[in-house]
């Protein structure tokens, strides 16, 4: 189903109806300020397999997810002193973090290293649903994982993706994923992929 939603100001009642098919178990398509992503609960464990199936991706790939704030990523993952201050310059923003992991994460949205990988949206839709939730949403890119090409329309991925339980369409969506920053525990950064945000300041 498509639910046309102001991507500025998004409608309270129509969030609160995202977040109750999130609530249920559902996968939504939503902005999350870059590519438009497939969502759902972080801790709904049939969701995240429903994802995968959509994605058609291996398990042994993990996906990343939303938080709304700093203190969140805090929750579920280990923030070094040395890296903190860069991530309140970059948050919010398209930059995914790869931290080790807490206890707190579920252990399908880890890799065998035991990091994950976490991201503050910028995009009021994405902050909405966050906010109405209470806790993280999934978020990987709107394509199965053999396809090349991100979808950026909304209408397209209602039609491809029958399997969805409901797309939100705020407008077209951005093509260039968010770069990917790795800290180590010494607060060492590594650059895992270059996207949306800018690495020329973080070093």
């Amino acid at each position: 189903m498509l639910l046309s939603v102001n991507p500025e100001h998004p409608e309270p009642r129509k969030i609160k109806q995202a977040v109750s098919v999130l609530l249920r178990g559902g996968v939504i398509a939503y902005p999350t300020g870059t590519v438009i992503g497939f969502g759902c609960d972080l801790f709904n464990k049939k969701a995240i397999e429903k994802v995968y199936e959509i994605k058609r991706a291996p398990k042994t790939k993990p996906f990343s997810f939303l938080c709304a704030d700093l203190s969140q990523i805090s929750r579920y993952a280990i923030v070094p002193d040395s890296a903190y201050r860069l991530m309140r310059r970059l948050v919010p923003g398209p930059y995914t973090f790869i931290l080790e992991a807490t206890k707190e994460v579920p252990r399908l949205c880890m890799d065998r290293r035991k990091t994950v990988g976490l991201r503050v949206p910028e995009h009021p839709v994405a902050q909405a649903l966050l906010e109405e939730l209470g806790g993280p949403i999934i978020s990987t890119s709107a394509k199965r994982d053999e396809d090349e090409w991100i979808i950026n329309d909304p209408s397209e991925i209602d039609k491809k993706f029958r399997q969805l339980d409901l797309v939100l369409d705020a407008g077209m969506g951005g093509i260039s994923p968010s770069t990917v920053l790795s800290i180590q525990a010494d607060g060492t950064i590594e650059v895992v992929r270059e996207g949306a945000g800018s690495v020329a300041d973080i070093f």
